[in-house]
């Protein structure tokens, strides 16, 4: 049986008949204790993708990722649980594009600085360097 994200999400957010209304208060919060380092880090410059796009767009991505996750967080306070689970589907498949972008564009990088650095010489073995160690290990 097919079932829809929708369904599954009236699923996990059905009331009990007896059920009470808890205000959690400050634990609502916990998706920001995530997000605000997140995106500090970011806009710092800390972060590895701005090696790889230009400033404007990691701009756009930090933005885009704080926009779902804001998102999805609103509509499933409201109880628009079909929205909510939309937004996060979003942010997993773009933040999977970001990185397979990420690896593809290091990985050509890492071949172009092979390209114009080749390894170095082996170097020469010194005194001592071919002996045995004392303590045989394992």
């Amino acid at each position: 049986m097919f079932y829809t994200p929708g369904f599954l999400a009236l699923l996990l957010h059905a009331r009990a008949p007896q059920s009470v209304d808890v205000a959690l208060g400050i634990t609502e919060l916990l998706p920001a204790v995530a997000i605000v380092p997140f995106m500090l880090y970011q806009l710092a410059r800390f972060g590895t993708l701005h090696f790889l796009v230009p400033k404007p767009v990691n701009r756009v991505v930090d933005v885009g990722i704080l926009v779902l996750i804001v998102a999805s967080t609103i509509a499933n306070r409201q109880g628009a649980y079909g929205v909510g689970t939309t937004c996060g589907g979003l942010l997993v498949a773009a933040m999977a594009i970001v990185v397979l972008y990420g690896v593809l564009t290091l990985r050509q990088m890492q071949s172009t600085y092979d390209a114009h650095c080749p390894p170095k010489a082996a170097k020469r073995a010194g005194p001592g360097v071919d002996r045995e160690p004392a303590i045989a290990w394992g």
